[in-house]
């Protein structure tokens, strides 16, 4: 709708736009006056994000006039910072400003570059667009859509199949339970089973992306249907036996730093813990159905790469060399191609002519 307007962002605001996107500033209000993009005022940052993200955002929202905010978020892409973009269009302004404003949005995204911006939200009370509002939001956009009572009949089927054939799978004759669950096996699981991110979970994650966290642990909460944050502690390889619960699965994101040939890396290792008899079937039935959606989404919505991918039973397993061989496997011998010999040395004869097949030795004449 933007060409509906003809309005354009002012040079000035192109100017700041510039350095917005190198991470000189935190937030950006931007107005309509005067058939432009003009800018309304600016804030830098002081704190984290989201500690100052309400002190900055909310005191600038009028009760009876839209504008536009720009708040940056601490976390980039390959573009640069990542900016939240809120649109705010409160009840009580004008109806024709609502339309200038709506009309224009799609203007001022691409003039500040569409690649920066990593979430828009709209609000017409302070509630939808303060911290919690955007937390919420990211909560609902992570969740699946509601089902239709025919579609939720049908899930609730599907899942009592799935789980009468896992039953049948792990128990064996003998009344043993065995667990064949493993990073890199598929399962028969019910598609769509896979719950969602907490928000917390999901601010985590990134900040782990950005480095500011070395170790995210995350766990299945049953009754919420949500995957959740449960622990974010600094966390070097001599730590990571102990984060391993003994009687309850977990997901975990380990940073391993180390030196390889000569080098300095730091490789993402996903750990999936599973303690195998402890967990009732329902937990590694659903941890299971939730490993690969979780795993697919880190790789690329927040576009983390997953060096190493592995399940234990137990957190003794994770010694300093065995992480080092799972992620620096040993490279198998080269098996030398077989050396014809030479022939021996000399002059050799003349070459040998031999007959074509079935064609008969007439002998001398």
């Amino acid at each position: 709708m933007s060409h509906q307007t003809g309005i354009q962002a002012a040079g000035e605001v192109k100017d700041i736009f510039a350095s917005a996107r190198n991470g000189d500033y935190r937030l950006l209000k931007i107005v309509i006056d005067n058939e432009q993009l003009v800018l309304g005022e600016t804030k830098e940052a002081g704190q984290n994000w989201d500690q100052e993200y309400d002190s900055l955002v909310l005191p600038l929202l009028e009760k009876d006039m839209p504008c536009y905010i720009l708040y940056r978020l601490d976390s980039s892409n390959n573009q640069g910072y990542e900016w939240i973009f809120i649109f705010w269009s409160p009840d009580n302004s004008p109806v024709r400003h609502k339309m200038l404003y709506a009309a224009t949005r799609a203007t001022l995204r691409k003039e500040f570059g569409g690649g920066h911006i990593k979430d828009e939200i709209f609000g017409n009370v302070k509630d939808d667009v303060s911290l919690s509002g955007y937390r919420k939001y990211l909560t609902s956009r992570a969740a699946p859509q509601p089902l239709t009572a025919a579609e939720e009949e049908l899930r609730q089927i599907k899942l009592n199949e799935v789980y009468t054939v896992i039953i049948w799978k792990i128990q064996t004759g003998s009344g043993r339970v065995q667990t064949d669950i493993s990073v890199d096996t598929k399962h028969q699981t019910l598609q769509g089973v896979a719950f969602p991110l907490h928000a917390d979970a999901m601010e985590a994650l990134q900040k782990f992306r950005d480095k500011k966290f070395n170790y995210v642990q995350l766990e299945i909460n049953f009754e919420q249907e949500l995957i959740i944050l449960s622990n974010t502690d600094a966390t070097e390889v001599k730590d990571l036996p102990k984060r391993i619960p003994k009687d309850a699965a977990r997901y975990h994101f380990f940073l391993y730093k180390h030196s390889h040939e000569g080098d300095y890396l730091e490789s993402i290792v996903f750990i999936y813990s599973m303690p195998g008899y402890n967990c009732s079937i329902k937990e590694r039935m659903l941890y299971s159905s939730c490993k690969s959606p979780l795993i697919d989404m880190v790789e690329s919505q927040l576009q983390m790469e997953i060096e190493k991918k592995l399940e234990i039973d137990n957190g003794d397993e994770l010694t300093a060399d065995f992480l080092y061989e799972e992620v620096h496997p040993k490279q198998h011998a080269h098996k030398q191609a077989f050396a014809k010999p030479k022939g021996p040395a000399g002059k050799r004869g003349g070459r040998r002519i031999t007959r074509p097949p079935g064609e008969e030795d007439n002998g001398d004449d």
